[in-house]
C-alpha cells in the first residue's frame, strides 16, 4: 500500500520528520510492526538488529613484561530496547560497518589493560577469567553506544620468538613425555608378559595335548592287548573247565569202580575167608570134643550125638552168613566177632543140654551165655568137657 512501511524482524525502522521520538530523539523507532509514512514529509531508515562479529588481534604486555599477541572474537549486536536503538542509530546509522571496527578497538584497549595486570601463567591457564573480566569492564562503554556483547572468545595467545610459553610448558611436556615413556614401557612390558604368557599357555596346551595323546595311545594299546589276550584266555579258561570236569568225572568213576570192586571182590572174598575160618574153628572144636568125649565114661552117646550135630549147626550158620547181606563196619574184626558170637551161642546151647540131662560140669570150666567163665576171663568160644 502506498506510504505503508514494515521493518524486517531483525531491523528497527527509524522515521524522521514530524514530531520527535522518545527522549527527544530526532526520530521515532518502530520494531515488529508496520507504520504509515507520509511521502515527502517523512523519511524512513533501517538499522540492523542482527548479530555482528568483530575480530581483535592485539599485542599486549603482561605484568612480567613479556609481550603476547592475543587474538579474540567478539559477538555483539544493537540492544532491543528503544534507548539502545536510538544510541546506535545516532552513531552508526549512516555507516553501520563502523560498529565492528569500533567494537574491536574498544575490546583491544580493555585486553591490553587487563593483560597488563596478569602473568603469562594466569593468561594461559585462565583464559575464561580473562574473557570475563574484559566483558565486565567493557559492558558500560558498549552500552553507551547502544551495543551489547553476547560472547568473547580468546582464540590464541602467542609470545612470538621469546619462547616463554614453550619453556613454561617444557616441564609439563617432559612430564608428559616421561609418562608417555612409562606408559610405553609398561605397555611394552605388558605386551612382553602377555606374549610370554601366551607362549607358556601354548607350551602347557602342547604338553597337555601330548599327555592326553600318550594316555590315549596307551589306552588303545592296552585295549588291543586285552583284545589279543581275550581269545587265548577264554580258550584257556574253557580248557581248564573241561579238565576240571574231566577230573571230577574221573574221580567219580574211580570212586564208583572202587565201590564196585569192594562189592564184587573184597566183600565176597572177606565173606568166603570168614566162612572158611569158621569151618576150621568148628572142625577144631569138633575134634576137641571128640577127644574129650573119648575120655569120658558118662553121656557118651549124648555127647556123640551132640558132637555129630555141631558141625552141621556151624555149617548151617556159616551158610546163612555167606548168603546174608551183612554190612560190616570194622572189616575182618567185625566178621570175626559175628562168627565168635555164633560159635559161642552153639556152645551155650550144648552146655544147656548137658545141664538138663544132669551131666557133671567142671567148676572152673563153666561158661555163661556170653562165653565168659565164672572167674571173669573169656574163653574165646571154647568149652572143655570133663
Amino acid at each position: 500500500m502506498f506510504g505503508y512501511r514494515v521493518p524486517a524482524p531483525d531491523q528497527a525502522m527509524l522515521i524522521s520528520g514530524g514530531r520527535r521520538g522518545q527522549g527527544g530523539a530526532p526520530f521515532r523507532v518502530v520494531t515488529g510492526h508496520g507504520k504509515f509514512v507520509l511521502p515527502v514529509f517523512r523519511k524512513v531508515r533501517f538499522l540492523t538488529l542482527a548479530m555482528c562479529e568483530a575480530e581483535v588481534s592485539e599485542t599486549c604486555v603482561t605484568r612480567q613484561g613479556i609481550a603476547l599477541t592475543v587474538r579474540a572474537v567478539i559477538a555483539f549486536k544493537v540492544g532491543n530496547d528503544t534507548e539502545s536503538v536510538v544510541n546506535a542509530g545516532q552513531r552508526f546509522l549512516s555507516d553501520q560497518d563502523q560498529m565492528s571496527v569500533l567494537t574491536g578497538r574498544i575490546f583491544a584497549g580493555h585486553l591490553r589493560s587487563i593483560i597488563g595486570s596478569m602473568t603469562v601463567e594466569e593468561i594461559v591457564t585462565e583464559r575464561q577469567k580473562l574473557a570475563t573480566e574484559v566483558l565486565e569492564t567493557s559492558k558500560t562503554e558498549m552500552a553507551k553506544i547502544g551495543l551489547i556483547v553476547d560472547s568473547l572468545q580468546i582464540q590464541s595467545i602467542d609470545d612470538g620468538d621469546t619462547g616463554y610459553i614453550e619453556a613454561m610448558s617444557a616441564p609439563h611436556k617432559a612430564a608428559i613425555q616421561r609418562q608417555a615413556q612409562i606408559a610405553q614401557a609398561q605397555a611394552t612390558q605388558a605386551s612382553a608378559e602377555a606374549e610370554q604368557e601366551a607362549v607358556r599357555n601354548q607350551a602347557e596346551y602342547s604338553r597337555q595335548t601330548a599327555v592326553v595323546q600318550a594316555e590315549y595311545a596307551a589306552e588303545v594299546d592296552r585295549a588291543k592287548a586285552r583284545s589279543a589276550q581275550a581269545g587265548p584266555l577264554a580258550q584257556a579258561h574253557a580248557q581248564q573247565e573241561v579238565l576240571a570236569a574231566q577230573t571230577e568225572l574221573a574221580e567219580r568213576a574211580a570212586q564208583l569202580r572202587q565201590q564196585e570192586l569192594v562189592a564184587e571182590v573184597v566183600k565176597p572174598a572177606e565173606a568166603e575167608a570168614e566162612r572158611i575160618r569158621l569151618l576150621a574153628l568148628a572142625e577144631a572144636e569138633r575134634m576137641k570134643i571128640q577127644a574129650e568125649a573119648a575120655a569120658s565114661h558118662d553121656r557118651v552117646a549124648l555127647d556123640r550125638m551132640l558132637i555129630d550135630q555141631l558141625p552141621q549147626i556151624v555149617k548151617e550158620a556159616s551158610a546163612g552168613l555167606a548168603n546174608a547181606n551183612v554190612n560190616v563196619l570194622n572189616g575182618t574184626d567185625g566178621l570175626g566177632e559175628i562168627a565168635a558170637g555164633l560159635v559161642g551161642q552153639g556152645l551155650t546151647i550144648l552146655d544147656s543140654v548137658r545141664r538138663n540131662l544132669g551131666a557133671p560140669e567142671s567148676p572152673d570150666r563153666t561158661t555163661d551165655r556170653n562165653g565168659t567163665n565164672e572167674s571173669g576171663k573169656g574163653t574165646n568160644g571154647r568149652v572143655e568137657i570133663e
